[in-house]
């Protein structure tokens, strides 16, 4: 831990100082026993960060950790704690070792524009955010030599609070960079390490902050400084901006700029990976660094393309990134020639074969300039094929060449801890190191061992958990608007009944995700909801993007129908739905429901993280479930075919009579002992089925055997140099930061 941090928590007493070590690495955020270490030192204190370990030391009062630094049973937690941290950091016999053990020269940049993994640091807006978090989690816990580059979005994504009028407003917090798991990353002077986009003008600077995931490295790009015009520091300011001139600036940054920063860093890396096509102009800065070099344009393209991997996981064509040419020729001018091709050439690169006048289409750049693409699930991978067989004119469907790896979830961050000590009690004793093999299936059937009534008790108590932070969320909101007035009736949640059924539906508010379905025939729908014996209810939760009204107008529906008394409390909206809330709701409904118009869905991994924990889900045979579903674990309706006429309203009745045929009488299904023992059939069966297939831990392997033997014979043994002016430095998984001045860099 760089002095600089430490002096600022000189009030912790000495003999637990390591909390500071261990609040600035992330590895807390998915391993229960660390984070119940700080939990101890104030229970209070840490419910008012937030579950933030970095805000809570440097805000609670200095008795508590100096009442902690004497008590012997914190100590001997504490050290366990420590000890097992430091291991970790410092093994040398993870799996990638032993998988590659004369390889530990292969370093991967992973590029992305988002990052999902912990509400302290809102630098994510959904799915791809959370799957990139968890990514790199799973790197960390299989000792893969990585690093990875990102935004430091000074204002975050957005907070969502909802009128009277249910109307979504976008506020906006800036993010406390004292309070996050955040480290400036220095100079060899001993100042902030600043530097310049190259062959970009006018002139963009960045300066960098370094969070640790574990043992992965995230350098974060921040434009919010004082060299910069006031419009280059606003380029890092918002995730996913609406500005299409600001959104190429913020491409431009992450991809040429973030390169820059790891030459800076003299972290040396053999191969890319990209996370969707926002970062795509990396593989275009390696290119040019090639050239600089002596090579041609052809040459650097073709030794760049056999050493990237490019992720898609977008199958709406509006949701591919295109900049108009006069755009690409303001700030790409003085890199044309830096590439030994001419301007033509250079706009080709970016060319839809279909639509030729469109402008720069970062999808199809990256597809040119990668050798190995791929969507994330099976289905996806069949319709971004359809999407893109374009660029291999000639080449059948079946063998262009764009694969899948299905995305999966990081099992440690969303297991639910008592969930885990459920597991840990049913598998250990069979298999004690269960959760470092949990990809393999052969572990899990010993979930069907675990006794019906133990397994719905402990559902029932996340359920319950779950409704107390609902009801907590709305006193607090209330407490807020009206201050000193009577408690009086709240909205969403205040009426929510743990022993009725309930259904989960939280994702974006995009139109294609079809919120809306379930109320496409209201009156059936509110016969379900009020029925006297069988009753069901619905929470809602999910943001629409700032641009998107919409998907604003889809949500303010949502929330109206929630005021209505027809549907006698039993639909809720949960407001600013963030990492934090999604914890709650994949652990505490009963049936995750996931209706969008097929095939939009690439993968849809909050169903995954529902499944872990024994939520059952009711999904549409779209992304992941069309993997998953195998008539035993869950429910499935519609086809995989694209939207037809009166395709909603037979999607509806679709849902509607699973759920009166099938759903609500299984779950009123009791027995004697008031468990519903079919349902915790389902339950296991769920777990079972899709914890180790749909796991990051899988998913990561699968992308090592499918494109890395590939990308170690590219890379020969020799990493993929950086420029001249670079000096080799310590390995990427631990750099030590000596940086330039800004003269050296520039």
């Amino acid at each position: 831990m760089e002095d600089s941090i430490r002096n600022q928590f000189d009030h912790i007493p000495e003999r637990i100082s390591g909390l500071v070590d261990l609040a600035y690495n992330l590895w807390w955020s998915w391993n229960p026993e660390a984070r119940t270490l700080f939990k101890q030192v104030n229970p209070q204190a840490w419910k008012e960060s937030i579950h933030n370990p970095v805000r809570m030391l440097r805000e609670i009062p200095i008795e508590f950790l100096k009442r902690a630094a004497e008590n012997p049973a914190y100590l001997r937690r504490y050290d366990i704690v420590m000890r097992r941290f430091r291991k970790y950091m410092n093994a040398t016999g993870t799996w990638f070792s032993a998988q590659y053990p004369d390889r530990s020269s292969l370093t991967i940049a992973y590029f992305s524009a988002e990052y999902g993994l912990h509400h302290s640091l809102p630098i994510y807006a959904g799915g791809l955010g959370f799957l990139a978090g968890d990514h790199l989690k799973e790197a960390s816990d299989l000792g893969l030599p990585m690093v990875a580059v990102g935004f430091l979005y000074s204002q975050g994504y957005l907070h969502q609070q909802i009128d009277p009028d249910g109307w979504q407003e976008d506020i906006t917090e800036p993010l406390d960079h004292d309070a996050a798991p955040i480290i400036r990353v220095l100079d060899s002077a001993g100042e902030d390490l600043v530097v310049r986009v190259p062959h970009i003008d006018p002139p963009i600077y960045v300066a960098v902050w370094k969070v640790q995931v574990g043992r992965i490295p995230l350098y974060l790009l921040d434009t919010d400084i004082a060299c910069n015009d006031p419009r280059n520091r606003g380029i890092s300011s918002r995730l996913y901006t609406g500005d299409l001139e600001q959104r190429l600036r913020q491409e431009i940054v992450l991809g040429i700029g973030g390169r820059k920063v790891l030459h800076a860093l003299g972290i040396e890396y053999a191969a890319v990976h990209l996370n969707e096509g926002h970062p795509a102009f990396a593989l275009l800065e390696r290119i040019r660094e090639r050239v600089e070099r002596g090579m041609n344009f052809e040459e650097a393209l073709e030794q760049v393309r056999a050493t990237s991997v490019f992720t898609s996981h977008t199958p709406v064509p509006a949701g591919h990134d295109v900049f108009p040419v006069d755009l690409i020729d303001r700030y790409f001018q003085a890199y044309y020639p830096a590439l030994g091709i001419d301007r033509t050439e250079f706009l080709q690169l970016g060319v839809h074969p279909q639509l030729p006048g469109a402008g720069f289409n970062m999808t199809a750049f990256a597809l040119r300039a990668s050798a190995h693409h791929n969507g994330v699930s099976r289905t996806h991978g069949s319709v971004t094929r359809q999407m893109w067989r374009c660029l291999w004119p000639g080449t059948p469907e079946a063998t262009v060449p764009i694969d899948y790896v299905t995305n999966g979830v990081h099992v440690p961050t969303w297991l639910n801890h008592r969930m885990r000590d459920l597991y840990d009690r049913q598998i250990g004793p069979t298999c004690p190191n269960w959760l470092a093999e949990h990809d393999d299936p052969a572990i899990w059937e010993l979930i069907d061992e675990i006794p019906d009534a133990e397994l719905w008790h402990l559902h029932t108590w996340l359920k319950a958990k779950l409704f107390n932070r609902i009801r907590e969320q709305e006193r607090i909101k209330w407490a807020e608007q009206h201050p000193g007035g009577r408690p009086g009736p709240a909205a969403g949640g205040a009426f929510l009944n743990p022993s009725v059924l309930t259904i989960g539906f939280a994702r974006r508010f995009s139109t294609y995700k079809r919120a809306h379905l379930i109320f496409e025939d209201m009156e059936r729908l509110k016969r379900i909801l009020n029925n006297r014996w069988y009753p069901v209810q619905i929470i809602f939760a999910g943001k629409a993007h700032p641009a998107d009204n919409e998907g604003k107008r889809v949500l303010q529906q949502i929330y109206r129908y929630t005021q209505q008394p027809g549907f006698g409390g039993r639909v809720a909206f949960v407001e600013d739905y963030n990492e934090k809330v999604a914890q709650y709701l994949v652990h505490g409904v009963d049936v995750w429901l996931n209706n969008p118009l097929p095939p939009m869905e690439a993968s849809g991994t909050s169903g995954m993280k529902a499944s872990l924990n024994g939520v059952l889900n009711l999904s549409i045979l779209d992304g992941w479930w069309t993997e998953g579903y195998n008539g035993r674990n869950g429910w499935a309706f519609g086809s995989e075919t694209a939207a037809c006429e009166g395709r909603d309203g037979t999607d509806a009745a679709a849902i509607y009579d699973l759920l009166e045929k099938e759903v609500v009488p299984l779950y009123y299904n009791r027995s004697i002992d008031d468990v519903p023992h079919g349902w915790v059939k389902m339950m296991k069966e769920s777990i079972k089925s899709n914890g180790p297939r749909f796991s990051s831990r899988r998913m990561v392997k699968e992308y090592f055997a499918r494109y890395y033997p590939s990308l170690l014979k590219s890379a020969g043994t020799e990493y993929a140099r950086t420029p001249a002016a670079a000096k080799p430095r310590a390995p990427a998984w631990e750099p030590q930061v000596q940086g330039k001045t800004r003269e050296e860099i520039d």
